[in-house]
């Protein structure tokens, strides 16, 4: 192969961050001494295996694209198997045990492809900018709405992290760990995670732990689901369920909240830099994104069919805390299935905290201006890490705080997000069609119906439920 080839195959790698500071040792000779970074380092490796793989595959042909695939995977998958997180699989059990499969069948997976929409957009935006999105806002929209995004944030993502907790404190109980016990060697997995000093080995960690979201599909087979009624209700929807009205809202709010929130505008537009991803690769992180979505689509709907026993055979679900679905569930679905629902929330919980505790590392390393990536050691980006554990820490420690009402937290903490979505969508739509920014991939006019609809139906359900809020004899 000539040397142009090879040349327009390993892509010219530019530092994601320019304003990071220079390594603490000199690399490299010349003019190159102490300008690159650690983390400049280990992203050109990995941009280096991506082309190496790109030309290696061309001889080998679809093996060779796989491969390619395979080191460029990741922020979408993880994204939405975070987002299938602690409060989210409690809420799709919570919906399957009191309503049964009807309607929420087929409104989650609505749900799902409103999150691919909104995701989509930050594989584009990280790709072309290489910046992380809390940085782009604050350079595009200034201060007040960069503080604005960043309160809404941290406010989101440390009522999340408290719901992880409590949803991994939940799962062990089942397998009768003290809380103080499980809350610890949670958080104890947490930190080796974070603190491994590379993005590629903490993002494939992470992604063998997300695996286990999986567990709740032999969990849904061993409930005996009549998939007759699982395929009428996917082809035609069941009509909005009876009951009390305010408590159907509240968990339609935390639905829609269960996939689409903006933390993962964050992480994923993060992790995409963090993983040096080019807008060449811009296909790849779609089709990413999209088996994310795929699979994260199909756990929920396979936690709603699981805890459908209880709809079916007329249990009270109020009458369960948000730990107790596993126990409740296990004269139907046997110990077995029980334990594997019991484990799915666990890693539900887990997964979630490495990833949202990630992402606020991400939003506030950028607003400072300070080393925020995996790829650096702790000594070089102690604030980005401290961010990092610190919160992690606190949720922990207030998971054990008692009598907590868990299963309010649990729902509370998704119609929140759904709450807060609206601007941080007005602000991501502003940014993907601002062409002195994206350039030709900017969205088109079909990228923005889709992201002007998802916005609207997100501030519908928001205004429905501050009407049902303030005025409640509406639902009556």
């Amino acid at each position: 192969m000539d040397q142009s080839r090879h040349k327009h195959e390993a892509e010219a790698y530019q530092p994601a961050h320019p304003t990071a500071e220079p390594a603490s040792a000199s690399v490299g000779t010349g003019n190159l001494a102490g300008l690159l970074t650690h983390e400049d380092i280990d992203r050109a490796r990995d941009r280096w295996r991506v082309a190496k793989a790109r030309i290696q595959g061309r001889r080998a042909g679809s093996f060779g694209g796989l491969w390619v695939f395979w080191l460029l995977v990741g922020p979408g998958i993880l994204v939405f198997l975070g987002e299938n997180d602690a409060p989210s699989m409690l809420s799709y059990a919570a919906t399957g045990a009191r309503y049964g499969i009807g309607f929420f069948v087929p409104f989650v997976v609505l749900t799902f492809a409103m999150g691919f929409v909104v995701q989509e957009m930050t594989v584009r935006l990280g790709a072309v900018t290489h910046r992380g999105h809390a940085e782009l806002i604050f350079d595009r929209f200034g201060p007040f709405w960069g503080f604005f995004t960043m309160a809404d944030l941290i406010l989101g993502n440390f009522l999340t992290l408290v719901a992880e907790f409590i949803g991994v404190r939940a799962g062990l109980s089942f397998f009768g760990v003290r809380p103080s016990l499980a809350v610890g060697s949670v958080l104890l997995v947490v930190v080796a995670a974070i603190t491994t000093g590379r993005y590629w080995t903490w993002e494939r960690i992470t992604m063998g732990l997300a695996i286990f979201n999986g567990l709740f599909v032999p969990a849904a087979l061993l409930a005996h689901p009549a998939w007759h009624e699982v395929g009428r209700a996917l082809l035609r929807w069941s009509p909005f369920p009876r009951g009390n009205r305010s408590e159907i809202l509240l968990l339609i709010l935390s639905t829609i909240g269960a996939t689409v929130t903006p933390w993962m505008l964050f992480f994923q537009q993060g992790a995409v830099v963090d993983k040096g991803m080019q807008p060449r690769d811009i296909s790849t992180g779609r089709l990413d994104t999209l088996l994310g979505t795929i699979l994260a689509a199909i756990f929920a709907v396979a936690t709603i069919l699981a805890t459908a026993p209880l709809f079916h055979h007329g249990i009270n679900a109020g009458d369960f805390q948000a730990g107790e679905f596993a126990q409740a569930l296990e004269p139907w679905i046997g110990h077995v299935g029980a334990a594997m629902f019991a484990l799915g929330i666990i890693e539900a919980g887990l997964v979630a905290a490495i990833a949202i505790a990630t992402s606020c590392g991400y939003a506030f390393g950028e607003v400072l201006h300070t080393g925020h990536s995996l790829n650096r050691p702790l000594r070089e980006a102690w604030p980005f890490y401290s961010i990092l554990l610190g919160s992690a820490c606190l949720a922990a420690g207030l998971v054990l705080i008692p009598n907590a009402p868990l299963e309010f937290i649990i729902l509370m903490v998704n119609v929140i997000a759904v709450l807060a979505m609206p601007p941080a969508l007005a602000l991501l739509l502003l940014l993907v069609n601002d062409r002195d920014v994206m350039g030709k991939y900017a969205n088109g006019l079909w990228a923005n119906l889709a992201g002007i609809t998802v916005t609207v139906l997100l501030v519908v359900a928001g205004l429905g439920f501050g009407l049902a809020t303030v005025f409640p004899h509406l639902l009556h």
